[in-house]
């Protein structure tokens, strides 16, 4: 998810009353919620960072230590500003066993967050290189900035005038928790939908995926398929349309190993896609794409191109 989720969900951890643990409990709050994110620098690298983000530092290792690094230096801000005579008087005493639990429950908020859209991440790295992604939520969600944003608006109000400050955020989450739950249940109906598809086209170890659509979160297009061939049904068509290829001009898969031989960014693309398919390019050769990010919004920045790998049309 986007940077703003993660730091509403620390903030209002925060605010729902765990803030009163220890001093500095919401900077540890709501940077532990984004702290995984550091390996966005990786980008730099264009389509290899495909294989560096949400891999490592989303991983069971990072996600101890982050917290650790994240407590340890605040508890030394704490006593820097002591030492300087700069410490705020009214900021509560700092303990560092707090600090690193309030860092790293807001850290595990992270993954979980991620694991919900359909970009995926690497839950286990370095144990194991295996995607997870569970195709819940679109991974900027407005509905979800609204309802945590109100929530924890009305709760520093309310600590303001000195009045109960917990119940609107943790009415917030609550209400969060709930959304998450209702989109959950309707991405499991689509995607049992697509089963179903799958079924009476008579394809075999078929993959179905749920992609949940910006603002129309109860919408989901589904793409249906495996081994290079994938068929997509959208939200906008009549219910009751059945999948159509994603493209006209698929080819046959082309040998990973061939294609990716001397290609950082072909195998980078390879190890991160779940939904690999080739298509014929106009100029020549192939470009692979991945079939959950082949709208017109975001197809240009998932694909490689292969100029030299002939198409071989997928029969």
């Amino acid at each position: 998810m986007d940077n703003l989720t993660h730091g509403l969900v620390g903030a209002l951890i925060g605010q729902a009353g765990l803030k009163r643990r220890t001093g500095l409990a919401m900077p540890a709050l709501i940077f532990g919620a984004n702290l995984p994110d550091i390996d966005a620098g990786c980008v730099v690298w264009g389509t290899e960072s495909l294989a560096m983000r949400r891999g490592l530092t989303h991983g069971p290792i990072a996600l101890v230590l982050l917290p650790l690094a994240l407590a340890g230096f605040l508890w030394w801000f704490d006593r820097w500003q002591a030492r300087r005579g700069t410490r705020p008087d009214t900021r509560l005493p700092v303990h560092f066993g707090w600090l690193f639990a309030l860092a790293f429950l807001a850290c595990l908020t992270h993954p979980a967050l991620d694991w919900m859209n359909v970009y995926g991440i690497r839950l286990l790295e370095p144990f194991s290189h295996r995607w997870f992604h569970g195709d819940i939520l679109f991974i900027i969600d407005v509905w979800l900035w609204a309802m945590m944003g109100l929530g924890l608006i009305l709760s520093l109000l309310r600590e303001k005038r000195r009045g109960n400050w917990r119940t609107p955020a943790r009415a917030a989450i609550a209400g969060a928790l709930a959304y998450i739950g209702v989109n959950a249940g309707i991405t499991a109906k689509n995607e049992a939908d697509g089963a179903l598809y799958a079924q009476m086209r008579e394809m075999t170890k078929s993959e179905v995926i749920a992609l949940p659509l910006p603002i129309e979160f109860w919408r989901r297009d589904l793409v249906v398929g495996g081994n290079g061939a994938w068929f997509k049904k959208e939200a906008i068509g009549p219910d009751d349309a059945l999948l159509a290829p994603i493209s006209d001009h698929i080819c046959k898969f082309p040998d990973p190993r061939i294609g990716s031989a001397n290609r950082p960014d072909v195998a980078a693309f390879l190890f991160w896609s779940q939904a690999p398919f080739a298509l014929r390019n106009p100029d020549g050769g192939v470009t692979i794409h991945d079939a959950r990010f082949f709208d017109e919004r975001t197809r240009g920045q998932f694909s490689v191109y292969l100029p030299d790998t002939p198409c071989i049309p997928l029969r």
